[in-house]
């Protein structure tokens, strides 16, 4: 089954070694590739979402968080592994931004991807703020 992009729909995802696992219903089936330094080295594909439609299952206690510049966002990573499978974005301190590469299974193909220009965040963060207002 391909979800649509208005199908709300639940995936499972966590890093690599299993440790963090968590929950997340997507009704928008719209991610975000930027380009700034953390964005385009970690390979984050952004789906950001309402704190209530995440689930963090298990692993909070092997959660380590990597802050820099405005120290807003919290970046965090398994502390045995090092893979980011979400975060606390700078853009929306009251979401949480998971990696659609780490839900589980084949499933980047159901996501629309748009380019975002992370590069020059302070002149584009409106765009990222207007599509979760819509």
């Amino acid at each position: 089954m391909t979800a649509s992009i208005n199908e709300s729909v639940t995936y499972e995802g966590g890093c690599h070694c299993g440790a963090v696992r968590f929950q997340v219903v997507v009704d928008n089936h719209k991610a975000d590739e930027c380009n700034c330094s953390i964005c385009k080295m970690k390979g984050f594909l952004h789906l950001i979402v309402p704190q209530d439609k995440f689930t963090l299952l298990h692993g909070e206690d092997k959660l380590t968080s990597y802050t820099f510049n405005t120290g807003v966002a919290k970046h965090k990573f398994c502390s045995i592994c090092g893979i980011h499978s979400f975060y606390i974005p700078r853009s929306h301190p009251d979401c949480i931004d998971v990696n659609v590469r780490c839900l589980d299974g084949d499933v980047i193909s159901r996501f629309e991807i748009v380019n975002f220009d992370g590069v020059n965040w302070e002149q584009n963060v409106h765009k990222l703020r207007e599509k979760t207002a819509d």
